[in-house]
């Protein structure tokens, strides 16, 4: 998470700024930074440092704490948002491609979407209300046959019951997807009923 959106930066620069080549700066230099300035996203393959005490510490002087608490402007990874969404990074993902959630912003190649847009969509999901499971930036559009329609979720419910061996119950159905996509059994029940009513394929 980079609180706040504060401004970030990486190891090719904190390097180009301490004056040494890179690969100089991480044998030499990075195990004593790393130890005064944590990376803001633990975990994953950026490296993100953030500015201010990135430049303290090159300074000499003392590395200033980072802001508390959850703030709406926080920058979160898709780790981090899948966790308040439900659901896994590789659906968040897929949610950023197909207009579910915005493309996010990007920091030194890391994607991350504010904290006040996730929370929106975790509120507003589809069946929760008014404008609920709309694309982002899009204005409301004519009410809904069903509470899962333009979910992205719906065409892997689709492609489960197509391959699924017939008689499969359906529990066990929403169970794996459950396991293999994130969320709850009762929500791929929810999605499979939806789904199968679709296509005209529901066992009631």
């Amino acid at each position: 998470m980079i609180p706040r959106s504060r401004p970030v930066i990486n190891e090719t620069d904190i390097a180009a700024r301490a004056g040494v080549p890179l690969a100089t700066w991480r044998r030499r230099d990075a195990p004593a930074f790393r130890e005064h300035v944590p990376s803001l996203l633990p975990g994953s393959r950026f490296l993100l440092y953030d500015l201010a005490q990135t430049e303290a510490y090159l300074a000499g002087k003392p590395v200033p704490p980072l802001p508390t608490g959850e703030h709406p402007d926080d920058l979160l990874t898709d780790k981090e948002t899948a966790d308040i969404l439900g659901i896994t990074p590789s659906t968040v993902q897929a949610y950023a491609t197909q207009g579910h959630l915005s493309r996010g912003t990007t920091r030194y190649g890391a994607r991350l979407w504010s904290r006040r847009e996730v929370l929106e969509r975790r509120d507003n999901a589809p069946g929760r209300g008014k404008g609920g499971g709309r694309r982002a930036g899009q204005p409301q559009g004519p009410r809904k046959q069903h509470a899962y329609e333009g979910d992205p979720r719906l065409e892997t419910a689709r492609q489960a019951l197509t391959t699924a061996t017939p008689g499969t119950p359906k529990a066990r159905i929403a169970t794996a997807l459950a396991e293999r996509h994130g969320g709850t059994p009762r929500t791929w029940e929810r999605l499979l009923t939806a789904a199968a009513h679709h296509t005209g394929d529901d066992d009631g």
